[in-house]
């Protein structure tokens, strides 16, 4: 549901009041997007990845199981948090609109959104079926 002409002014009227009691801070929030976010925790996942199979290599070098063991378990959870940021960082941000959710892709967008391969082929069925 679409912000009403009151809500809107007031929405407005809170960013400038922020503008002007910390522009900067505004600045810093109005520019920062959420794939940033998602890059920024990559590569702490990428270092964390490196320092795992630093613990890894120690733990073989010195007979050290546990060390092994501990450094194997920091790279497996560094490639699953990498894996799961890096949809956020590469995809397309998930903008939906309010109040769309029941229409369908076609009404919300200019191009209709290609529907998956099982739907297709279940209307293919359908309409052979309601021609004879």
């Amino acid at each position: 549901m679409p912000l009403s002409d009151h809500e809107q002014r007031l929405l407005e009227q809170i960013e400038r009041a922020l503008y002007a009691e910390d522009p900067k801070f505004a600045s810093t929030v109005s520019s920062t997007d959420l794939r940033t976010h998602a890059r920024r925790r990559i590569r702490r996942a990428v270092v964390l990845l490196v320092l795992g199979l630093g613990g890894l290599l120690a733990g073989v070098m010195t007979s050290t199981i546990a060390l092994g063991v501990a450094g194997f378990c920091f790279m497996l959870f560094a490639l699953v948090y990498a894996a799961s940021q890096y949809k956020k960082a590469a995809g397309r941000p998930d903008l939906r609109v309010a109040g769309t959710e029941g229409k369908p892709a076609a009404s919300r967008r200019g191009k209709q959104r290609k529907t998956p391969l099982l739907q297709r082929m279940e209307e293919r069925f359908r309409r052979r079926f309601d021609d004879r």
